[in-house]
């Protein structure tokens, strides 16, 4: 089992993805270091950093260790387990798995530009290429 399914990767906020994203940038954080990263953007009380960093602890997606009079939290899911989790949460919601429905619908509804067109079709070439 992987660590990630031991995990609650149920969807997340807003504001605990920019946690976790801040937590992932240092690789660990005290509740400081997190509000300091978070200041830019949120003015949150220290106060309510914490009660979101326990959250994220309790869903297990964090751990923390002391040191000295700080906890200092790490990450104990990857990044990239959060967004496989989140856009098939998303496909499965908002177009009922159909992988193929939601490219459709980003290439017909949204303003595609050539250059990222040129990655998808090269993204898919070496999709075929790692099949064959």
């Amino acid at each position: 089992m992987s660590q990630a399914e031991t995990e609650d990767l149920s969807p997340l906020s807003g504001l605990q993805l920019e946690i976790l994203r801040a937590i992932w940038k240092r690789g660990e954080a005290s509740t400081s270091d997190v509000a300091a990263e978070l200041a830019e953007s949120r003015d949150l009380a220290h106060t309510t950093v914490g009660t979101l960093l326990n959250r994220l602890e309790k869903r297990g997606l964090i751990r923390s260790r002391r040191d000295g009079k700080h906890l200092i939290y790490h990450a104990s899911v990857a990044e990239s387990d959060i967004k496989r989790s989140m856009v098939s949460e998303f496909l499965d919601r908002l177009f009922g798995g159909d992988a193929n429905a939601l490219v459709a619908h980003l290439v017909s509804e949204q303003e595609v530009k050539a250059a990222d067109l040129n990655a998808v079709r090269k993204l898919l070439q070496d999709q075929e290429q790692s099949h064959d």
